[in-house]
């Protein structure tokens, strides 16, 4: 017994003495961030972490090392400071179990550096990053009386927006804007930025925002869309705001507008109507006239895109709902807009109505040149068309669409969406022409006259399911899409064609006065389940299989007169009943390797497509088979938070539509008729992109270059047959021994110039490029292959500074040079040079009052083609008066093309045809208009100072 307690007590000193040999201590080195080199003499300190008092101190001996002992137990702070360089602090605990703690190195970043990542302004945060998600704070920044979000977008670094209300962020311009993360009334980013109150705002995110899979997935598919999303203050999702605007003017111009919204915290309820006649059709800049620019909005809307291409409009012209300045237009628009979220967002709705009607009525002066092959005597043959045209189109449509989508649990949802069309639009086009020869003979007079109505109907519905299975990155998707496209159509074709010697007599005519219908039937229905794969922790692999039905079905018909106003007798040689179906099964395998800054995904999909093609009226039929191969590749470098490379290869196969398939004579144009070609067959393109991108946030310095190139195998091309009366018959034919080819690159610079004042200096060099090719006949002369080739090259250097509630001045100006060129003419050639400018100014004076200026000038020189040049100077200006304590009513005189000098024009080569339009647009007038913003949101609007 007294050997056991001895025993005990000298383990029990044994103990005491381990316990007093435990230093309890840490260690670590403190070095560069990026030199990667030591930081000798950096401050270390260790505070206990429940009150911060200091426990030890020391500095890094050489190479930046360092080892504090005899701290004991307990919970510390470990505090590295030095100077020009950011704090680092990190909490450890120290115990029986863990008596030494190595912090290893310790990477110290510059402050400079830093800035880069999170951008202070005063006290508060004005920027930080949230990986690929760049926030903005609004209370880091002014917010002036009943400023819009559009105002507080203009002070933010890295965003700039135009006069038109159009977004660039960063280098890229920004395509939608959400609140709260969901859309509103769809795509336009306008209808947020220009109508919501900055005074609304808590945070403005922008990032990258990703295809519905690859948010899933996590797997980047290429798929991306440069987003802001506005997060609106908790006090200000209660409550309603509005806008009303009403203008009259000269010449019987008018406009107006009315904006109602509703939140009720995740609820959104909001309604608009405009009304007016001068090239607004819509309430955002792209719904602006471009004032006869390339630019413009597209009305209509095609409810999703049909494999078949049809264009269901019996081959008469109809109108496309697209205004871009060409004629004179009137717009009704209106809509309604409801989202919500509920029971925790389990349970998720957006849903949106559209109604509005477009007519649109003008004239058009059209010059062509025909390019012609040599005939016997080795002459180049030319034909010089001019057309006369008057218009007077008109549509009306509705549309529904609705998005929902239920968490079914924490690793599975479903989104179903829906959309439908109505569709109405009538064509009435007056035309008269007249050809030449080379040698200036007339060659052939036409007046034609096309009366045509379209009615239409769209549908579409979608649903995608998602499930995250038990192993990390392992998913199921399952997508379902099905829709139908019913076009009919009902018009007449009138045409009194004359047909002249070389002596100017008339030889011969041709008179058509014919009814034409068109019921056309698109159908489809997609399937496709992909399942994800992790193979590794950074390699994944994807696998999908899709099984797919596009279904279509074309009657047209045309009647001749039995007698006057009688068209009962059917043209058989002009009418066709066709019936094109096609399966698809298809399979896809594709890869997906992450480390690091690196991301590659590459693989392919194959599919095996069955045409089915019969003609109900001749009872004949076909059956094809293709392989279609769609290989893909992408490699993406992120260089840093804003700068990334990214190199990609796409390849698909192109089927033929069935306006190019269907055996049918199309002679709506009796000069230029069109034959189906049930023989063709499916093209191949390569494509090839790379862009790059770099941003500083300090300087607010970007580049962004893009670019891309193209070539297709066995391309469908037109085989155009002339004869001597100047008659074209055109087919869609493929080409098995030439490659059509085109390019794009731009490259677009920014930069802020601190040392003046904060002005913006930015700079675009661009270049666009195609070569393509058709087979041009001149009997009795064998057919001759005709190479275009058309290269555009231009340049812009823009200045511009923004000083909220002073001014706004932006400046854009720059050459281009035009290269066209027909292998059938090679020493007529479309080489031309131009300029072309815009401005925009914006002063505030005192009193309230504003004047704002822009412009545009456009000058297109003369060319071997066009013997004439082209030079038009539109400057519009306008004087705004607020009124009330918060600037809510406004009073604004404005004038619309000062110098009466707007006029259409546009210049293109295709094929063999070189044209030249001018069109009637809108001109010089004035205008008195009323604004009053009014709101009843939460919390009231004030001035954020």
């Amino acid at each position: 017994m007294k050997l056991t307690f001895t025993a005990f007590l000298l383990l029990i000193l044994c103990s005491f003495s381990a316990l007093a040999q435990k230093t309890y201590s840490v260690k670590g080195t403190i070095r560069d961030s990026v030199a990667n080199v030591g930081l000798l003499n950096s401050s270390i300190s260790v505070l206990n972490a429940k009150d911060s008092t200091l426990r030890k101190f020391m500095r890094a001996t050489t190479g930046g090392a360092f080892n504090i002992a005899n701290l004991g137990k307990g919970n510390f702070i470990l505090l590295v400071t030095y100077p020009d360089y950011a704090d680092y602090v990190e909490k450890f605990t120290l115990d029986s179990v863990h008596a030494d703690h190595a912090f290893g190195n310790i990477n110290m970043s510059l402050k400079s550096r830093l800035l880069k990542e999170v951008l202070i302004k005063g006290t508060v945060a004005a920027i930080k990053i949230k990986g690929d998600t760049t926030e903005y704070n609004a209370r880091a920044f002014v917010i002036q009386p009943n400023s819009k979000v559009e105002d507080l977008l203009k002070q933010l670094p890295g965003i700039q927006v135009d006069k038109d209300g159009k977004i660039t962020a960063q280098g890229q311009t920004v395509t939608k804007v959400l609140v709260d993360g969901e859309e509103f009334f769809g795509d336009d980013p306008t209808l947020v930025t220009k109508n919501i109150r900055g005074d609304m705002v808590d945070k403005v995110q922008l990032y990258d925002k990703k295809s519905d899979q690859a948010t899933f997935t996590g797997i980047d598919d290429g798929e991306k869309t440069k987003t802001i999303n506005i997060k609106l203050k908790e006090d200000k999702k209660n409550g309603y705001f509005g806008k009303i605007d009403a203008g009259v003017g000269t010449d019987g111009y008018y406009e107006g507008l009315g904006l109602y919204n509703k939140f009720k915290g995740k609820k959104k309820m909001s309604a608009y109507g405009t009304i007016g006649n001068t090239g607004k059709t819509g309430l955002g800049w792209e719904d602006n006239n471009k004032l006869g620019s390339s630019g413009g909005i597209q009305f209509g809307d095609d409810g999703g895109a049909f494999f078949d291409g049809s264009s269901g409009d019996n081959g008469l012209d109809s109108f496309s709902g697209r205004y871009d300045g060409d004629g004179k237009p009137v717009a009704r628009t209106g809509g309604l807009h409801y989202d919500d979220k509920w029971k925790n967002d389990k349970y998720t709705i957006n849903t949106n109505y559209k109604i509005g009607s477009l007519s649109v009525d003008g004239t058009r002066n059209t010059i062509t040149q025909q390019n012609l092959p040599e005939d016997a005597n080795g002459k180049v043959g030319t034909i010089n068309s001019v057309t006369d045209q008057t218009f007077d189109n008109y549509m009306f449509r509705q549309k529904l669409d609705a998005a929902f989508s239920i968490k079914l649990d924490t690793t599975s949802t479903i989104k179903f969406t829906v959309d439908g069309t109505l569709k109405n639009s009538t064509t009435r086009t007056t035309n008269k022409s007249t050809s030449r020869r080379g040698d200036a003979s007339l060659l052939n007079k036409n007046e034609r006259d096309v009366d045509n109505e379209v009615d239409q109907q769209l549908f579409n519905f979608s649903t995608f399911y998602t499930k995250k299975l038990k192993k990390k990155g392992r998913t199921l998707s399952v997508n379902f899409t099905t829709g139908f496209n019913d076009n009919k159509s009902n018009g007449f074709l009138k045409s009194n064609l004359g047909f002249y010697n070389k002596q100017g007599l008339l030889d011969s005519s041709q008179v058509i006065d014919q009814l034409k219908t068109d019921n056309t039937k698109t159908s489809k229905v997609n399937t496709n389940v992909t399942y994800t794969e992790p193979l590794s922790k950074y390699l994944s692999a994807i696998l999908s299989y899709g099984l797919s039905f596009n279904n279509s079905n074309s009657d047209r018909k045309s009647f001749d007169q039995s007698a006057p106003n009688e068209y009962n007798l059917l043209n058989t040689s002009l009418s066709n009943h066709y019936i094109f179906n096609q399966v698809s099964n298809q399979g896809g395998l594709n890869f997906n390797y992450k480390r690091g800054k690196s991301t590659l995904r590459f693989g392919t999909r194959i599919a095996d497509v069955t045409f089915k093609q019969e003609d109900a009226l001749s009872g004949n039929s076909a059956k094809r088979s293709f392989i279609n191969w769609n290989p893909s590749a992408n490699y993406q470098y992120k260089i840093s938070t804003y700068g990334s490379l990214n190199v990609n290869y796409y390849g698909n196969q192109t089927q033929p539509t069935i306006d190019q398939l269907q055996p049918i004579r199309v002679n709506t144009d009796p000069l230029n008729v069109v034959i189906g070609n049930p023989l063709l067959n499916p093209s191949f393109t390569h494509r090839f992109g790379l862009w790059y991108n770099m941003y500083k946030v300090l300087s607010e310095q970007s580049i962004w270059l893009n670019g891309n190139y193209g070539f297709t195998t066995n391309p469908i091309i037109n085989n155009v047959v002339t004869d001597t009366l100047g008659k074209s018959v055109i087919q869609a034919v493929n080409l098995t021994n030439k490659k059509p080819s085109n390019y794009n690159l731009n490259i677009d610079m920014g930069r802020k110039l601190t040392g003046l004042g904060g002005i913006n200096l930015g700079a675009r060099l661009s270049t666009t490029g195609n070569i393509y090719y058709s087979f041009v006949t001149r009997p009795p002369l064998p057919t001759a292959l005709n190479r275009t080739k058309s290269y555009n090259y231009s340049a812009q250097l823009s200045l511009s500074k923004y000083k909220e509630k002073k001014y706004q001045v932006y400046i854009n100006a720059g050459p281009d040079y035009t290269i066209g060129q027909s292998s059938l003419q090679p020493d007529i050639n479309n080489n031309g040079r131009g300029f072309n400018a815009d401005y925009y100014i914006s002063v505030y004076l005192p009193f309230k009052f504003q004047i704002t200026t822009d412009g545009q000038y456009q000058y297109k020189a003369a060319t071997q083609s066009f013997d004439n040049d082209f030079k038009q100077t539109i400057i519009n200006a306008s004087i705004t008066k607020s009124f009330l304590k918060a600037e809510t009513l406004k009073l604004i005189l404005r004038g619309n093309d000062l110098l009466n000098q707007n006029s259409g024009f546009s210049r293109s080569a295709s094929s063999n045809l070189i044209t030249q339009t001018k069109y009637t647009t809108i001109r010089r007038y004035f205008m008195l208009s009323v604004v009053w913003d009014f709101s009843g949101m939460g919390g009231g609007a004030s001035a954020k100072k």
